[in-house]
């Protein structure tokens, strides 16, 4: 046994000298001796800071339920929290009872195994994944469960995913989707292939983003927490002052249920609906951003402001759009033989003169 660490009962204990020089006797909460060891160390070092250690406070045997219930509270100050309240829910049905000190790393990997049984894919389960560990980690802020639960969470390995799906519409096929929407749902379509926003940045777009005068959709609330400018083309701009677009001065919002004036929480219904007039097989609301990304690229548009319409934080994820300019590359190659077999410029400028000579001679 170390020294300062002792056991009563099932629970390791630690003892060191306070600033005053008392000695502090304090529970690690744990029957893990390294539990006790890091806590030991903790304090130790917070006293050669010269700060008073602050005891832990003892935690409850709270079950998962308990903490959802606190974190969708949390969430809906969250840019994610419709997406993330699915994500809760399927996990609540999975762990709902379970007291939070019994999660391991055992118990999550089995989930992800049930979940691949069933047929979901290895994205879908691991923000399943990201979100339970987020929840954990928040537990722990909340003082609902010790660190040690968090940490054997920790562990449990996101699946690896295929991104190497690029689903996107040709022009054609852009017209007839746009042709089977329903009327309120048209407008939305529109939106997403002229900007390539996700479907939550448009279905929370208010009209005080939208500023026609100077031609740009000011986006403060997106996924990487980061402001973005959204330039507005002539059909975006016509949609906005289309008549059909009513505007309520009792509602923020440019696309929202007339019957409730809110914003429609999900469109899924009535997208499937219209892709089944068109004849569109295997698309997703998710693959208008990838077909306004793709014309993009085929219309000779460079990939740095691609990626910055997008509100990619890195190249990485625009660079699967890349193989869609060919021309950029046969371009690239082209200006690369030029570059190495063109003549070089003290020649160029002689050989115009030796010409000129050899004329006049």
């Amino acid at each position: 046994m170390a020294k300062g660490i002792y056991k009563r009962g099932n629970i390791y204990w630690i003892r060191y000298a306070g600033l005053d020089g008392r000695i502090i006797f304090e529970s690690s909460c744990s029957d893990k001796f390294k539990v006790a060891e890091a806590l030991l160390i903790q304090r130790r070092q917070t006293i050669k800071e010269g700060k008073q250690p602050e005891p832990l406070k003892k935690i409850g045997n709270h079950i998962f339920n308990e903490l959802v219930a606190e974190y969708l509270k949390w969430t809906e100050r969250q840019r994610s929290f419709r997406s993330k309240h699915g994500f809760v829910k399927q996990l609540t049905e999975a762990f709902g009872n379970i007291p939070l000190r019994r999660f391991n790393t055992m118990l999550v990997e089995q989930y992800q195994t049930e979940k691949l049984n069933k047929g979901n894919k290895p994205a879908t389960i691991n923000r399943h994944i990201a979100t339970l560990k987020h929840m954990l980690n928040k537990a722990v802020d909340w003082s609902l469960v010790e660190e040690e639960t968090l940490k054997r969470i920790r562990k449990v390995k996101l699946l690896p995913e295929n991104n190497r799906r690029l689903r996107y519409l040709s022009k054609e096929e852009c017209q007839a989707l746009i042709n089977a929407c329903d009327n309120h749902l048209k407008p939305i379509v529109i939106t997403a292939l002229n900007t390539g926003m996700r479907k939550g940045e448009i279905l929370s777009l208010k009209w005080d983003n939208v500023d026609l005068k100077h031609g740009f959709i000011l986006l403060d609330m997106t996924k990487n927490g980061e402001r973005r400018e959204m330039p507005i083309n002539r059909a975006l701009k016509a949609l906005f002052l289309d008549k059909s677009l009513i505007r309520r001065l009792d509602v923020p919002y440019v696309f929202y249920d007339s019957a409730t004036g809110k914003p429609y929480q999900d469109i899924k219904r009535s997208f499937h609906t219209a892709l089944r007039k068109a004849g569109i097989k295997d698309f997703k609301f998710h693959d208008l951003r990838h077909t306004f990304a793709s014309h993009l690229i085929m219309a000779g548009v460079d990939i740095t402001t691609v990626s910055r319409l997008l509100g990619h934080k890195s190249l990485t994820m625009t660079l699967r759009y890349s193989h869609l300019a060919p021309s950029h590359m046969a371009k690239a190659v082209d200006l690369l033989d030029s570059a190495l077999n063109e003549k070089p410029t003290i020649q160029k400028l002689y050989n115009p003169i030796k010409k000129e000579l050899a004329i006049n001679a």
